[in-house]
């Protein structure tokens, strides 16, 4: 048995759509019930703690194909945004009336990178679950693709999941698939070998993980699962990845899957979310002592460090801090719009403050808005 599994005491499970349709795009209720069932075990282990149980779960586009007379999923933002709306309802009432057939509530919660990586925004998107958890309610995930932009998309459910598992605290990740583990190269060849556990990612870079689920309902591969993995990994959190017929048996803890053991440390979510979540609207050139203070120091970015702007963007985005030879080094939530700043480039907040009045005497970026990202 894994020990990390039957110690988790709050798991996040995400299934991907081609573990609960048809190819042609329905609901298959077998495939729903099972695992719903495996879930609402898991909340109950035989002889341990209850646990809290966040789904992530995609399927509302899948859904909504066949109701629409789609025969296959839809290219354009504008079709998909239309089958996910008549989609997740289908979804969502399969998910009511299964989970109660256990005695269980559910409560749907339909997120886009804006509500985790502004500040207000999160610490709603927080609340909310952490209420919906502690009402002995079933969270159900899913991105909102009615609304969502394509500068605003998560763009996999595999992705999102390892940010809800940071957003949330979760102790255990679970991505549920159409491929029973994590193989050395496609799982039909005959020299592929399945990958039990994980504990150095650089170990991947040997592998073709380039498959595919084979549905062709779902955004998902092999490579959105990997990369979402490491997102958890990296914020502390270790990953089962695993066929969806055998969740009962990963959330038992048995030896089923591939297990990633978690190689950071807790970070705060939302500053995870903000590194991994979000595409930067524009950048900001800093000077060397501007590099030392954000990158050293953790100090907030001021107007005196920065030598140009690039992008096309409003206060509140994300946007990329690079050094003099370009490369980025930081991401953070910006105070200003882009046509605001050449204007204070080089200068300090009490200057400004005397000419342009008190509102200029603020940080470009403030230190609780900025994550450092990786080198390379």
């Amino acid at each position: 048995m894994r020990d990390v599994v039957t110690r988790a005491k709050r798991v996040v499970v995400k299934v991907g759509s081609s573990s609960l349709t048809t190819a042609a795009g329905g609901l298959d209720p077998g495939r729903l019930g099972a695992l719903v069932a495996a879930v609402a075990a898991a909340e109950r282990p035989e002889g341990g703690a209850r646990r809290e149980v966040v789904l992530v779960s995609s399927g509302a586009i899948a859904a909504g194909l066949a109701p629409l007379g789609l025969s296959r999923r839809p290219r354009d933002l504008a079709t998909q945004q239309a089958a996910a709306s008549v989609g997740q309802g289908r979804l969502m009432h399969a998910y009511t009336e299964e989970f109660g057939r256990h005695g269980r509530t559910v409560g749907q919660v339909l997120l886009t990178v804006d509500d985790v990586t502004r500040r207000a925004h999160y610490r709603n998107a927080y609340r909310t679950l952490r209420k919906l958890l502690d009402m002995n309610a079933v969270p159900i995930i899913n991105e909102n693709d009615t609304v969502a932009t394509e500068e605003i998309r998560f763009g996999d459910n595999d992705r999102l999941a390892a940010l809800v598992a940071a957003l949330v605290q979760a102790d255990l990740l679970v991505l549920l698939s159409d491929v029973d583990a994590l193989y050395t190269g496609h799982p039909s060849h005959p020299d592929s070998r399945r990958v039990d556990e994980v504990a150095d990612f650089a170990r991947l870079r040997t592998f073709d993980v380039s498959q595919a689920g084979s549905a062709g309902v779902g955004t998902g591969g092999m490579v959105t699962k990997v990369e979402a993995a490491r997102i958890a990994s990296d914020a502390g959190i270790p990953v089962v990845l695993t066929a969806a017929p055998m969740a009962a048996a990963a959330l038992r803890g048995e030896s089923v899957g591939t297990l990633f053991h978690a190689a950071g440390v807790r970070a705060t979510a939302r500053l995870h979310w903000l590194a991994h979540a979000t595409t930067a609207r524009g950048r900001l050139h800093l000077d060397p002592g501007a590099v030392s203070a954000v990158v050293e120091r953790r100090a907030s970015l001021l107007p005196a460090g920065i030598t140009a702007v690039d992008g096309a963007f409003t206060a509140g985005d994300p946007v990329d801090l690079v050094d003099t030879g370009g490369r980025a080094v930081a991401r953070g939530l910006v105070n200003y719009d882009a046509l605001e700043l050449p204007g204070l480039l080089g200068r300090s907040t009490g200057e400004l403050a005397a000419t342009l009045g008190p509102a200029y005497e603020r940080e470009v970026i403030h230190r609780d808005d900025l994550v450092l990202l990786p080198a390379g």
